[in-house]
């Protein structure tokens, strides 16, 4: 039998061996489909039960009798296709590629093949004996027996194919049989109907021209007197139907073509028909009336057939205009998430069994599905790997692996292969050639090897060796140059850089590298223990039992968990030998066996006595795990040297005793850190785990928890004979809303000893803490923020897609974002001393709820305690003291989180009393900004942001002290209608007040406690009072932020975006002498309304009246700019009037039904242009997600963003305590959730225009030297220049909205999802969507350069 029968038809054979030996061997060529389908029928062969499977397949051949010629010439192409494979793989096999030939005669690089990735890898090394993994290579000699049956098979089947076309070209084509088109449509003559299908742009566009050629050249053409009614239809019809093929061509031809094929059809159809009406008497007067009726319908036609030509030609110009656009039209590309599979790979390499990893890896890459989703990423795992190890051999077989998978090698693929043959003692110099020959060959280059590829250890060390090996005076480029951000509103920012210095930190350089030292050990340590501030009680002799009695309790369970994870992990590995599936077993050996302790333990204390989700406790686990591995692997890399050396270069710009630069904080860390070019990389290469992954290995940590963490029971009260041993944390359901939900509760005996210990110690991460030094400038999207701790530079909930778009965008487009949240984490802070005391003081004493210190929980209600089967109680009474009991839960609960919370903030702001620290900070998907430690930042509540001042303190000046008390009045809440001169004299007339609330906060008339804001308020009574009683106030050194805050920043973008005239005068865009109050403005319409309505008896308009005010309709006018409902805006409403006691509760839901519509028509009418643009958005989204597409766009500062609702997929991830059912709606493969895209665009896209103000206003407050802060639309500096940071703030808004932006958006969205095929114009949604696109909404008269003018709009 031949070669080619026996590789196409295994399954006529029935012997065993036979199928070993030569279908297996076959299928190691490259990947092909039938290939891969012959391999598992061979599969399935072996599986099955041989008689079974013969009469399978004898039943399929009896079957397939009745269609034998067709498949026979299907057969005939599909081996003639195999053919051209088994020649490829005889050729490799002959060129000796997995032999190394020697270098004279090293064959010529394989002729380019399509793949996943493009062009497929080739070899660059050999050498290497075959190894136990990997398999070896058949001789020559078989390959000449191979390439002799190959030549004759081809010969029979090159034979076939000629018969075959032989019989196709004596079959007539359909346009051969048009006679009718050729003599009757002479404008067809010069451009026959072949044209138009002889080269179609895809199948769907050139089968409905062959129909339609056919089923025309098929009717008669005999002469029809049909009913002329239908005339017009068929003529519009036929119109439409011509027009739509002729979409695929384009010219002044096509539009003649156009209307002949029109005019054909309709005669065409017209004879079919048939004559009806021709005799009879009155025929002659019939034949005119049906003469006239015909005349007019067929003009009416001919306008639609006009009106959708110029419909056509409009869409063809936009659709050529669209592909003019610069930029590639490529979004929507959804490369694959992070798969599990590289972090079992790493987790496997890291825990010294690379073999398993290796094993695993082919396992992956043999079944078809699953190697579809490997990308180059996981085949460099393994590479890197065993370039460690100085295994070129099995570098060399994953490079094969690599070709078959389709996929192209990248920097770090030949990184690895280098990397091996530096490791090599005397690796052959024509080896490494040939490496280097074929990476440039590929379009690569060494210097980018060095400069984009993260080295571990002495990774780069290695592969310089490897190179100097043949090219002695290479050197690293140490060179850094970077090409400037592309962004119009930065260009100036970065080309005018040599003409400011930045701006020196009051630090010295020695100071700050003892800062360095102490971060650094606190991020090694992993974890940071500070005093609480209710370590100040006294200690009863009870507190000191229960705190020796909780020591040694948790020294017992330590061990208890220590003994049962050895005992657990060695029953797994036993288990863990599958090479198909993952497991948790080489997760839990990356660390000592001591820290998984530990990060248990670490928990168990923090624990609440109310519990926690089981989903939650488990995903906090994992994610500790995770983050002290990175810790780790970053300590043993090499890389804290380095650091160490790069930072001490990098304060050079940030200390005050050294020279000034005018370098940003990113290009002075570039360039001190290319300098460095030894030793690893200093950004982290770190793979995120799978958020699956870290959900079951903190799911089995907890299980261990729940499992071996018991106590006795008498424990408390040892009389108690009848003990036994319980666990200290149970299992329970609860239900949040409609869904059951696991929770992990403590035992009331353990809360009970936490509780009676009063310790005095918190444990918090060393990620959550503030940093004590400056942190790492963010250079790239993943280097930044703290030390060793690895942190994104975006918030990203577990969704894959904004990393994908931010490793497609060029660091170049970026560099503004980047330098913009170094600013802002470059602001360094410190305690306001004085006034933490005071809170804590108020802490200690019970609380005080109005002032939101949250008072301890013993002061929360008594729950009510009942029996159920207490036969004196009635089911009346029963059910109302089960109400109360859930209420006093529900408040205790409540109570308990707000003092935790409170408590945190506290302690840690206790901890740096005596400090200053940092804020590194990253960003949400639309580019708003926000600190990264999450308990103390300016971001939190009153209480937070009034303890945290500017660690830089700087003069008042002139005016200085004159802003502090605006500053102060408008954190009162009061004069907001007034001006700024009003303003300060009511803070002159206050002074008395002011002064007694600064000397006596707490004991004093107390007039601070009545502000909006008070804890900011008293703060700015402290600094007002020191300020008047220095002798000179001009020259007091003041911390204090000033906040100047938008009117209402969202609606301001989107009157400046409409150049709406009255709403850019509401919202204070406009110069007025008073502030315009917006929400004031929107009660009085509504009031007009109610009014009206009330006069024509509308009932629910009179029992209004007096009711309506600024109170009612703010929230609601606050966020319906940000895609409030009109179902939001009533409950929204409906929470303002139950505050209100006389209103009368039977009319809520009517009354706020009708005023959230008097709100909206009330924004319509006065912000015309706002409601278009948020009309065009939310239209514009609908009709993208419906196309199966996620809304995606890039901010004026290069921010690329998508939208990551998506349909929920539901998942389980099962355990022995409870099954997660887990809905995930960010998964990229579901289709998206059309409700979601469209609501969230309009406010989505207008968070990311302030997110750009606001990094603008940053980056140029930087260059004048001014220090900032923002908190969203609030920016804060100091009280001296707060003249210079509103100049700046105003200046940076108008430059921003005179970008044409929305057109710019319009641009991008057709470019992105309108740059489809012209065939693609067939589709009505297509069409729709592109015209929608394109039509911008048109703008007012608003003069954007009044801004400059306005002092209210930011104030």
């Amino acid at each position: 039998m031949s070669l080619l029968r026996l590789c196409a038809f295994p399954r006529c054979l029935s012997g065993q061996a036979l199928l070993d030996t030569s279908v297996f061997r076959v299928s190691h060529a490259r990947r092909r489909p039938v290939c891969h389908t012959v391999r598992e029928a061979a599969e399935r062969f072996r599986a099955e039960n041989p008689w079974t499977f013969q009469r399978q397949n004898f039943s399929a051949r009896a079957r397939a009798v009745f269609s034998r010629a067709a498949d026979g010439r299907k057969r005939t192409r599909e081996q003639s296709v195999l053919l051209d494979v088994l020649e490829a793989r005889i050729q490799q096999l002959q060129c000796g590629f997995l032999l190394e030939p020697p270098p004279s005669q090293a064959p010529p690089l394989r002729p380019p093949q399509q793949g996943r990735g493009g062009a497929p890898a080739r070899l660059p090394v050999g050498g290497q004996p075959r190894g136990a993994v990997g398999g070896g290579a058949p001789g020559k000699e078989q390959a000449s027996r191979w390439m002799e049956k190959l030549n004759k098979e081809k010969r029979v089947t090159n034979t076939k194919l000629q018969r075959i076309q032989q019989k196709n070209t004596k079959t007539p084509t359909l346009t051969s049989k048009t006679p009718t088109l050729t003599s009757k449509t002479p404008t067809l003559t010069s451009e026959p109907t072949t044209k138009i299908t002889s080269k179609p742009t895809s199948k769907t566009t050139s089968k409905p021209s062959n129909k339609t050629t056919s089923k025309t050249s098929s009717k008669p053409t005999t002469k029809s007197t049909r009913n002329p009614a239908s005339k017009a239809r068929m003529m519009a019809e036929a119109g439409r139907e011509a027009g739509a093929e002729a979409i695929v061509r384009t010219g002044p031809k096509a539009e003649t073509k156009v209307k002949t094929k029109a005019k054909t059809k309709l005669k065409t159809k017209a004879r079919a028909g048939g004559g009806a009406g021709g005799g009879g008497s009155g025929g002659g007067q019939r034949k005119a009336e049906v003469s006239r009726e015909a005349g007019q319908q067929e003009e009416a036609g001919q306008q639609e057939e006009a009106s959708w030509d110029r419909e056509l030609e409009g869409l063809q110009e936009l659709q050529a205009r669209i592909n003019q656009l610069p930029g590639a039209g490529a979004g929507g590309e959804q490369a694959h998430s992070p798969t599990a599979v590289r972090s079992y790979l790493e987790a496997c390499v890291a825990a010294l069994d690379i073999n398993v990893a290796h094993r695993f890896l082919l396992e992956q890459h043999r079944r078809l599905k699953r190697r579809n989703m490997l990308t180059t990423a996981e085949y460099n795992t393994m590479m890197r790997a065993w370039a460690k190890r100085g295994n070129l051999g099995n570098v060399r077989r994953i490079f094969t692996l690599l070709d078959e998978a389709g996929l192209k090698p990248d920097l770090g693929s030949y990184a690895a292969a280098l990397e091996a043959m530096g490791r090599i003692t005397s690796c052959p110099a024509h080896i490494i050639l040939r490496c280097l020959s074929q990476l440039e060959g590929d379009g690569l280059s060494l210097d980018g090897m060095f400069s984009k590829v993260m080295f571990k250890q002495d990774e780069k060390d290695m592969v310089v060796k490897a190179v100097h090996a043949v090219r002695p005076d290479y050197q690293p480029s140490s060179s850094f140059t970077q090409p400037l951000c592309s962004s119009p509103l930065v260009k100036d920012f970065y080309t005018q850089a040599g003409e400011a210095s930045y701006p020196k930190l009051p630090f010295s350089h020695a100071e700050l590298q003892r800062r360095f030292k102490q971060q650094l050990s606190e991020e090694q340590a992993c974890t940071v223990t500070i005093q609480s501030v209710e370590g100040s009680k006294p200690v009863t002799p009870h507190a000191s039992r229960m705190r020796e009695l909780l020591s040694e309790l948790r020294s017992q369970w330590q061990s208890s968990l220590l003994l049962a994870f050895r005992e657990t992990r060695q029953a797994m590995a036993s288990s863990s030998h599958h090479h198909l599936k993952t497991s948790l077993y080489p997760y839990l050996c990356l660390l000592q066996d001591q820290d998984y302790t530990g990060i248990m333990m670490q928990s168990l204390r923090g624990m609440s006595p109310q519990g926690d989700s089981l989903h939650s406790l488990a995903r906090s686990l994992g994610t500790q795990v995770h983050s002290k591995l990175c810790v780790q692997d970053r300590n043993h890399s090499r890389m804290v040297h380095k650091l160490g050396q790069v930072y001490h270069e990098y304060t050079h710009l940030l200390a005050q005793d050294t020279e000034s630069s005018s370098s940003l904080p990113r290009e002075h860390w570039c360039r001190v850190e290319a300098a460095q070019a030894s030793g690893p990389s200093l950004q982290g290469d770190d793979a995120p785990w799978p958020p699956m992954l870290v959900l079951e290995l903190g799911t089995f940590l907890v299980e261990l928890m729940v499992k071996h963490l018991q106590v006795r029971s008498n424990i408390l009260n040892p009389q108690q004979t009848d003990s036994k041993v319980v666990p200290i944390l149970y299992h329970m359901y609860t239900f949040r809303s409609v869904k059951q939900v696991g929770f992990i509760k403590p035992h009331p005996i353990l809360s009970q000893i936490q509780l009676d210990a009063m310790e005095t110690t918190l444990t918090f991460d060393s990620y959550v803490m503030p940093m004590l030094c400056p942190p790492l400038p963010w250079t790239t999207t993943r280097s930044g923020g703290y030390l060793l701790t690895p942190a994104k530079i975006m918030r990203t909930g577990g969704a894959a897609q904004h990393e994908v778009l931010l490793d497609r965008t060029p660091t170049q487009s970026l560099h503004a974002v980047l330098d913009s949240l170094s600013q802002l984490g470059n602001c360094a802070w410190r305690v306001n001393q004085h006034l933490l005391d005071v809170i804590i003081s108020l802490f200690n004493d019970r609380g005080n709820e109005k002032l939101a210190v949250p008072p301890p929980v013993s002061e929360g209600p008594e729950v009510p305690r009942f029996s159920p089967r207490d036969p004196t109680v009635s089911p009346a009474q029963k059910a109302t003291l089960k109400t109360q009991a859930n209420k006093a839960k529900k408040r205790l609960s409540e109570m308990h989180s707000l003092r935790v919370s409170a408590l945190y903030k506290l302690s840690i702001a206790l901890h740096l009393r005596d400090q200053v620290f940092w804020f590194p900070h990253n960003m949400d998907f639309r580019g708003r900004t926000y600190p990264i430690p999450p308990h103390l930042n300016h971001l939190g509540s009153d209480v937070t942001r009034a303890i945290l001042v500017f660690a830089e303190g700087r003069p008042l000046g002139p005016r200085g002290l004159d802003w502090i008390k605006i500053h102060l009045v408008n954190l009162t809440g009061l004069k907001k209608r007034c001006s700024l001169q009003e303003r300060l004299g009511h803070a002159n007339s206050l002074m008395e007040e002011i002064l007694d609330s600064a000397d006596h906060p707490l004991t004093g008339r107390g007039w601070w406690m009545e502000a909006e804001e008070p804890w900011q308020a008293l703060g700015c009574c402290m600094e007002i009072a020191n300020a008047t009683r220095s002798p000179d106030p001009a020259q007091y050194i003041s911390h204090l932020p000033v906040h100047q805050d938008g009117s209402c920043n969202g609606l301001q973008h989107y009157a400046a975006l409409g150049r709406d005239v009255v709403g850019a005068t509401s919202v204070n865009l406009a110069p007025c002498p008073l502030p315009q109050d917006v929400y004031s403005s929107v009660a009085q319409q509504v009031e007009v309304f109610r009014c009206r309505d009330a006069a024509r008896g509308v009932q629910v308009a009179q029992v209004l009246e007096g009711v309506v005010g600024r109170r009612v309709v703010k929230q609601t006018v606050m966020t319906v700019v940000y895609g409030v409902t009109r179902y939001g805006g009533r409950l929204q409403i409906e929470k303002r009037l139950r505050e209100a006691q006389d209103f009368p509760r039977e009319y809520l839901w009517e009354a706020s039904h009708y005023l959230v519509h008097q709100v909206f028509n009330s924004l319509k009418e006065m912000f015309t242009g706002t409601r278009e643009i948020q009309d065009w958005l939310t239209d514009s989204a609908r009709l993208i997600s419906k196309s199966g597409r996620p809304v995606e766009w890039v901010t004026p500062l290069g921010l690329p963003i998508i939208q990551p609702y998506h349909r929920p997929r539901h998942t389980q991830l099962n355990s022995t305590m409870q099954t997660l059912c887990l809905s995930i709606n960010y998964d990229a493969k579901q289709r998206p959730d059309t409700m979601k895209q469209k609501n969230a665009f309009p406010p989505n896209f207008i968070h990311s225009l302030d997110s750009t103000h606001m990094m603008l206003t940053a980056l140029h407050c930087c260059r004048a030297g001014v220090t900032f802060a923002s908190v969203h639309d609030c920016f804060w500096t100091h009280a001296i220049t707060v003249d210079t940071m509103n100049k700046v703030c105003r200046e940076q808004f108008v430059a921003l909205h005179s970008q044409p932006i929305l057109q710019e958006l319009s641009n991008f969205l057709l470019k992105n999802y309108c740059s489809g095929l012209p065939s693609d114009l067939k589709k009505p949604d297509y069409r729709r969507m592109m015209l929608l696109l394109a039509k911008v909404p048109q703008t007012g008269d608003f003069d954007l350069q009044k801004v400059k003018e306005s002092t209210f709009f930011f104030s």
